[in-house]
């Protein structure tokens, strides 16, 4: 049954409170004002003739029905706004990532399959755990980390080394290498939505305090560069000099990183393929690297 009276800017805002979870983060995010914002989602609620929120005043909390509008929008609402945009001229393969683009062989893969294929390719940051993959914003994500869901393939493209990113005042700084469960008795910054280290990658009688817990990849750069703890990033990202005020120490012991290409396992996009062929061959001309091994959900680590 159809319910009339709804139109897209109750769902886009409804949609960014859901992910803000904040009346005034949500309104700066759209470019509108808290009480647009309030009103626009008490009207979808008459509409719809239901709750979607519980409201406090410190919080905004998502009711049942509130979480399964959010859980089918958010994939929903960003394809029916591309079918609503004019045609482009020209088609575009897009490659989504959350921290630390690939300082080297993407470059290379991207001018391969432009080449090739006559179609453009455009980055796209996401600070999200899957960069938009999963919710069709893009075609194939560069992510970090064993990645298991659903409907979506996974392909390892090369495993890399972790180094400690510290604060250039922490005494770590001064050493060329620190041990992986010396990091253990230290604080730990973690970016919780899109990064690939957590308190789990050690042992439960040796997990690290949990010093700083950051939303995005910038964030916990400050974090580790204000002193508030130790982070854990790949080799590649130490050799981008991201801060001026981090420094990155080697963890000769600790377990590798993978880096994967994650793409839909159906009704993907139809040059995804030819985009996995050129990045394997480019990895493996820039980093040493082998063939990438393909791995569906459940099929365990590379």
């Amino acid at each position: 049954m159809a319910i009339p009276g709804i139109e897209l800017h109750h769902l886009r805002c409804y949609l960014a409170l859901a992910e803000e979870r904040h009346f005034t983060r949500a309104a700066d995010r759209l470019g509108l004002s808290q009480p647009t914002v309030s009103r626009t989602i008490r009207r979808l609620e008459e509409l719809l003739g239901y709750r979607l929120l519980e409201r406090t005043t410190r919080q905004v909390t998502l009711t049942p029905a509130g979480e399964r509008l959010y859980d089918e929008l958010r994939g929903l609402l960003p394809r029916l706004e591309a079918a609503l945009l004019p045609a482009p001229d020209v088609p575009l393969f897009r490659i989504g990532f959350a921290w630390g683009f690939p300082a080297t062989w993407p470059q290379a893969a991207i001018e391969r399959f432009e080449a090739e294929t006559g179609v453009g390719a455009r980055v796209f940051r996401r600070d999200a755990a899957l960069a938009g993959v999963d919710s069709g914003e893009v075609d194939i994500a560069i992510l970090r980390g064993n990645i298991t869901v659903p409907g979506l393939t996974a392909v390892t493209l090369l495993h890399e080394r972790r180094v400690a990113a510290v604060s250039v005042r922490s005494p770590l700084a001064a050493r060329d290498e620190v041990g992986w469960r010396e990091l253990a008795r230290m604080p730990l910054v973690l970016n919780e939505v899109s990064g690939t280290t957590d308190g789990s990658d050690w042992p439960p009688e040796e997990r690290p305090e949990i010093a700083a817990r950051c939303g995005n990849f910038d964030e916990w750069l400050e974090a580790v560069a204000g002193n508030r703890g130790i982070g854990v990033v790949p080799e590649s990202i130490g050799r981008q000099r991201v801060h001026p005020f981090i420094s990155f120490v080697a963890i000769p012991d600790a377990p590798l990183m993978p880096l994967q290409l994650v793409f839909p396992r159906h009704h993907g996009h139809p040059l995804t393929r030819r985009f996995l062929a050129h990045a394997q061959a480019t990895v493996h001309q820039c980093e040493g690297g082998g063939r990438g091994t393909v791995r569906e959900p459940g099929g365990g680590n590379p």
